[in-house]
């Protein structure tokens, strides 16, 4: 695949070196789950703390199907 620039915002999560879509999907669960902001009562949700809010156009709370189609929107 071919690598993909993150944009500022998506930066300060999976790092500012050009990634493949793949591996930016890759760090930002890691980033998830090493902050613990997968919702507990549903494994679907994931709660944004003030990096993915950012990147999440300011949503509190996204499902991880949303969250795919944001982050795209971060990269170039």
């Amino acid at each position: 695949m071919k690598p993909l620039t993150p944009s500022a915002a998506l930066s300060e999560v999976v790092g500012a070196k050009p990634l493949p879509r793949t591996e930016v999907t890759k760090k930002v669960w890691e980033y998830i789950k090493k902050h613990n902001l997968q919702n507990a009562e549903n494994k679907r949700n994931i709660d944004a703390d003030d990096k993915l809010k950012v990147v999440f156009g300011g949503k509190k709370q996204v499902s991880m199907f949303e969250m795919t189609k944001l982050i795209s929107g971060h990269l170039k």
